[in-house]
Formats: C-alpha cells, structure tokens, sequence
C-alpha cells in the first residue's frame, strides 16, 4: 500500500481582546484578519481553517464561553481528521515569538481580569489536585520551533506560559484536548510596536503550515 499523503488537519485558533495595559491587543487583530490572510496566501491541501475567535481576558467568568468554542470544534470533527487548538495571547514584554510547552493548574492573576476576578493561588480545575500539576501539550514543540526558525522567525519555546488568563485558558484547553484525543498549544506573541503586523501575519501562517506538515 502506498502513502496516502498527510493527515487532514483542522485548526482552530483564539485570540484575545485589548485588556488592561494592552489598549491594542496584536492577537485580535491577528485572529480576526487570519480567515482572509490565510485565503489570499493558499491553505497546505491538508490544512483547514476550522474557525477563528476572540475572547474575553477573563478567567473564571468567560469558562462558558471558552467551553463552548472548543466543544463547537468536535462536534464536527470528521473521522481520519485530526483537531488542532492554537491560542494566541499577547505579551508585552517578549521581544519574540514563544511556543508555549505546558500550563500549570494556578490561577495567580497579577491584576483582575476583565471581569474584575483576581484569584490567587487558586487551582484552575480543582479535581485536578494542587497548584503545582503541570499539563504539556503533545505537539511536538522544539520540531515546531526549528522548522519556523529556519523560515527565518525569532521564536523560541517556553516552559511558562505566566500565571494570568492564557495560562488559565491553556490549562483548560490542554485538559479538554487530551478528554477528547485532540491537541492543543498556546503562543505567545509581542505587541505589534516589537514586531509588526505583517511579520506576526507571516508568523502565523507559517505556524499553521509547520503544524499541518507533522501531522
């Protein structure tokens, strides 16, 4: 039997509205722009382009919310396909692109969220035990960082994904995905005045071609 080619693979992606500090959020623009970036670029034959959504920055009181987009993603998954999250989220202070490899079950928010929730060393999923159980994704993240790396991107991995509402919508993600035989990752990047848009829509597109091609 020959090689049937790559597995499909539908990606869906979030990313986040301006919050506190971070007046212009990079991954709104990002997301909502990305259907129409990815359309004029041309899709990888394997790749979909299942839905783009920008959430709320809030932890605890936006969880219905988050549920019902990652639910949305496999109630339509179709058999031999494999479903893929990606969750952008800004950080102001990275001079680079950072492929997030693991979330950990703290909620310790530096400032409230949105929606004025400011929990401290909380467990995200209290089921899950104590402040210090650790979620790794089950993409391949140090392939993903030399493949892009090679394209010419300033990307690196990372261990900590912060203690804020990305590590708490990743946490929940990773759990998710791993319920349902998914995977997840979560990315961070720099605000558009570190790295401009253009170069942060290359990122992306890049990121999606790269997770496509291992799968």
């Amino acid at each position: 039997m020959g090689s049937e080619g790559p597995l499909s693979v539908t990606v869906h992606v979030t990313g986040f509205k301006k919050f506190i500090g971070v007046p212009e959020n990079p991954t709104e623009k990002i997301v909502s722009n990305l259907q129409s970036y990815m359309e004029k670029k041309g899709l990888p034959k394997n790749l979909v382009l299942g839905s783009c959504t920008v959430l709320e920055v809030a932890g605890q009181g936006a969880l219905g919310t988050l549920y019902e987009v990652l639910e949305s993603a496999i109630s339509n998954k179709h058999e031999g396909s494999q479903i893929i999250w990606i969750h952008f989220g800004v950080n102001g202070g990275l001079p680079r692109f950072a492929l997030e490899n693991q979330a950990v079950n703290d909620a310790t928010f530096a400032c409230p969220d949105e929606l004025g929730w400011k929990p401290q060393r909380v467990p995200i999923v209290a089921s899950d035990g104590n402040i210090s159980r650790v979620r790794k994704t089950t993409l391949p993240v140090n392939e993903l960082v030399k493949i892009l790396r090679k394209i010419g991107h300033d990307v690196m991995r990372s261990d900590d994904a912060d203690r804020f509402v990305c590590n708490y919508v990743y946490y929940h993600s990773l759990r998710f995905a791993e319920e349902h035989g998914i995977k997840s990752l979560f990315v961070h990047v720099p605000l558009f005045s570190t790295i401009d848009e253009p170069v942060q829509m290359h990122f992306v597109a890049s990121l999606l071609e790269a997770v496509a091609s291992l799968n």
